[in-house]
């Protein structure tokens, strides 16, 4: 029996293979490039690629809202469906399995992971221009945009981006403005385990329940 061969595509399935890709993203990909010296791969959806500029420390995204509202210094913070992802100079994810030993984290499951050199998140639309002071912060959420990501704390685009990601301090080193990323994993560890434990007392209160529909009558 003759092979069956798929018929050529038209000039129009190509076109709309390259619409799929969207111009856009590529006018994203140059914007964070150009004004922050991001690399980026990929189209539909854009990502920014983790390892060289920035590593991202990934949780969910119950957790990441709760460390913002505790006043901890963190750099970017976007927001990608149920995830959060706090930025972290780029070596961070390599010390994450150290710093939550040493900090008495290390034998509990968290849900916490970390992104690094081969990674990549999705690039949120750039940033833009800062509020005026005193003006809220972006509280941007899957409401807003459903399954996009968005930025939570954007950074500040025309500026090295470095100086306010947080990163670990060495011995002898001030550690200059960055933030710590000692207190950024503590507070990021304790919240990703309290959620656990909300979710897991939620379960049992809800299987409980179901054992014994009697029980409250």
């Amino acid at each position: 029996m003759a092979p069956i061969v798929p018929k050529p595509r038209s000039s129009s399935d190509a076109a709309g293979s390259c619409a799929a890709a969207g111009p856009s993203d590529a006018a994203l990909a140059r914007r964070y490039e150009r004004e922050l010296g991001w690399p980026t791969a990929g189209r539909a959806p854009l990502r920014l690629l983790t390892g060289v500029r920035f590593d991202v420390l990934e949780l969910p995204a119950e957790a990441g809202h709760a460390v913002l509202r505790r006043g901890v210094r963190t750099g970017p913070v976007l927001l990608s469906g149920p995830r959060t992802g706090f930025l972290v100079a780029a070596g961070g994810a390599e010390e994450l399995p150290g710093l939550l030993d040493w900090l008495e984290w290390g034998p509990v499951d968290l849900d916490l992971t970390a992104l690094g050199a081969g990674g990549g998140v999705t690039a949120p639309p750039f940033p833009a221009a800062p509020p005026r002071p005193g003006a809220p912060e972006s509280r941007g959420g899957p409401e807003d945009s459903p399954g996009a990501a968005v930025w939570l704390r954007p950074p500040e685009p025309r500026h090295t981006p470095e100086p306010e990601l947080p990163a670990l301090a060495r011995f002898g080193s001030s550690g200059g403005d960055a933030p710590d990323l000692v207190r950024l994993v503590d507070a990021v560890a304790a919240e990703c385990h309290w959620v656990r434990l909300s979710r897991a007392r939620a379960g049992l209160l809800t299987r409980g329940v179901a054992d014994q529909p009697l029980a409250f009558s």
